[in-house]
């Protein structure tokens, strides 16, 4: 048994806050099967510079070596509560490696109400639910074409035609962030979400292996997204189109010609993300040939735990009202809601 700043755990397992490790710990992430960008230092770094949430990292370690990483953000919130989520504001996260009970434990300690894990192995008694989410990802086919035939006959037919529209797409980084985060709070506000602090989209940009590429209409951006890269994989992240994009089939061309910029990239997979089961953004990703795969989560909570699902009924009012607000108004107050959802 070895005794550490969070206290003695056994199979010779410590468990400690990891300040100041970050090369350390990125290099553990980059070296492992099943890590996401979310486990990257460099994510949780840019939640708390972007929402002002602190972020921490528990590392397990045995005879000195690092085997596990628990990536934590402490999400709180006058609206949604007290939380510590793995990873902040992502889709992935929980425990990567080994060391699954002594990190959860803890996790526990810290003095939080309740504690999420999306993703990884479940630690012992505590929740989990696998029905919520579902994630899609598949290997990227070798060119346009193949990729086109990868793509079901009705959604393929929605493609072709959106390569034969007047549409331009560039890609890039900063330089096109602006633009980006008005196409992106316009969607969320038709979707009845608060769009995230601008921030947040810099501070990933600048931390992260990312870029945005956005579908032009008459020289006006109509569809954007703001994806990641991590181990040949990449993450279409934050996107979305103007109400004019649906009839300019805008989104179409965006995510044909991502699939495209991945590869020139050397990426060999395409990770769609998550949706919710049984909802609109599910079946849009089925569409394309993607097969949902349950995503499952872990809880453990000190009481009632928080809930910030916007399909639980008691929300259902406020996304209704927030479908009407000016979008001035919607892009000036959501970040301050958005940045304790996490």
């Amino acid at each position: 048994m070895v005794s550490g700043a969070l206290g003695a755990v056994a199979d010779r397992v410590l468990v400690r806050d990891a300040v100041g490790e970050d090369e350390r710990i990125d290099a553990f992430v980059r070296a492992h099967p099943n890590a996401t960008p979310f486990h990257l230092t460099g994510w949780t770094k840019a939640v708390e510079a972007g929402c002002g949430q602190r972020g921490r990292f528990l590392i397990a370690e045995r005879d000195g070596v690092m085997i596990g990483l628990l990536p934590l953000t402490e999400m709180r919130s006058p609206l949604f509560g007290k939380a510590l989520v793995s990873a902040g504001f992502a889709v992935g996260g929980g425990v990567l490696g080994e060391g699954t009970r002594p990190l959860a434990a803890a996790a526990r300690a810290l003095g939080c109400p309740s504690v999420e894990l999306r993703g990884g192995p479940v630690p012992d008694g505590w929740s989990s639910d696998s029905s919520s989410y579902l994630g899609f990802a598949r290997p990227l086919a070798a060119d346009d074409d193949a990729e086109l035939l990868a793509i079901p006959r009705k959604q393929r037919a929605e493609v072709r035609k959106s390569l034969t529209s007047d549409l331009e797409v560039v890609t890039g980084g900063a330089e096109l962030a602006g633009e980006h985060y008005r196409v992106y709070a316009e969607s969320v506000r038709n979707l009845g979400t608060p769009v995230f602090p601008r921030r947040l989209f810099t501070e990933a940009l600048a931390r992260l292996d990312s870029d945005i590429l956005t579908v032009r209409w008459q020289g006006r951006a109509v569809a954007s997204v703001l994806s990641l890269y991590f181990n040949g994989v990449a993450y279409p992240f934050w996107g979305g189109g103007t109400v004019a994009a649906r009839a300019l089939r805008a989104n179409d061309r965006m995510y044909f010609a991502l699939m495209a910029h991945a590869r020139a990239r050397g990426c060999t997979h395409f990770d769609f993300g998550r949706s919710k089961t049984g909802t609109g953004p599910a079946a849009f990703k089925k569409n394309w040939g993607f097969e949902g795969v349950p995503l499952t989560y872990a809880r453990w909570s000190d009481g009632p735990a928080r809930e910030v699902n916007p399909l639980n009924p008691k929300y259902a009012l406020m996304v209704r009202g927030w479908k009407k607000l000016p979008l001035p108004l919607a892009t000036l107050v959501g970040p301050w809601i958005s940045r304790g959802l996490g």
